[in-house]
């Protein structure tokens, strides 16, 4: 079956030029123009990728993301963003409510339909091999599942991703431009501003039963996987 695209924008005429990209490329869509229509059709029917506005009737995009996120059916949810609010410092406050990805109006319908895409694949990675261990964390891509020291951890598809790219070379330390071109894709643009929202996210998750950092940031050259075993 097609995925299923929720799109919550109260600009009617916004929302159904999205639907109509979206559904020529062969999905399947739903509209919510407020927040609480939006998350009455989540309860009907979770979809696959959310598309929210940040400014909404009754309750804010912001609001409905962090929801999502504290919801177990869909945590792990893949939104992205859509808003006016151009700014860094609006990105970073969306991005770290959430959202694995974040549009500024105007906006390609084009490349908006290449970011779904690209999102929807960062879900469902293709597996190398069934798991990779690394210092207590477990990583399952058959059941998209992470465990660190036995404990689950709810990632995002992008940290899921993110990780999964990290513990290919425990150790490697990656650039920005290299996780982005691994974890993104080279389809859409991202700022390289964005990996850093992310890498704390990830942090955040791996790290909330207290165990150590095993993310090491390079100044000026990246991240890397390092439990500092070596």
């Amino acid at each position: 079956m097609s995925p299923l695209v929720l799109i919550i924008e109260d600009e009617m005429p916004q929302a159904e030029m999205l639907r109509y990209n979206l559904e020529k490329e062969g999905f399947r869509t739903l509209v919510a123009d407020t927040g609480e229509e939006a998350m009455r059709r989540v309860d009907m029917e979770v979809p696959d990728l959310v598309v929210v506005d940040w400014m909404l009737p009754e309750r804010s995009g912001i609001d409905i993301c962090r929801e999502l996120r504290a919801r177990a059916e869909t945590r792990q949810l893949p939104i992205i963003m859509l808003t006016a609010r151009g700014e860094e410092g609006d990105r970073v406050l969306g991005l770290e409510a959430g959202a694995d990805d974040y549009v500024v109006k105007p906006y390609s319908p084009r490349e908006m339909v290449a970011r779904i895409k690209a999102l929807l694949r960062r879900a469902a990675p293709e597996a190398s091999g069934p798991a990779s261990a690394y210092a207590g964390v477990v990583l399952d891509r058959e059941t998209h599942k992470v465990t660190r020291d036995g404990v689950p951890v709810e990632l995002s598809p992008t940290a899921f991703r993110l990780l999964e790219v990290l513990m290919e070379r425990p150790g490697r330390v990656l650039s920005r431009e290299r996780l982005l071109g691994k974890v993104w894709g080279g389809d859409v643009f991202v700022e390289p501003r964005t990996v850093d929202v992310h890498i704390r996210r990830l942090r955040k998750a791996l790290n909330k039963s207290g165990d150590g950092d095993i993310i090491r940031t390079v100044r000026g050259a990246g991240y890397a996987l390092d439990a500092g075993e070596e």
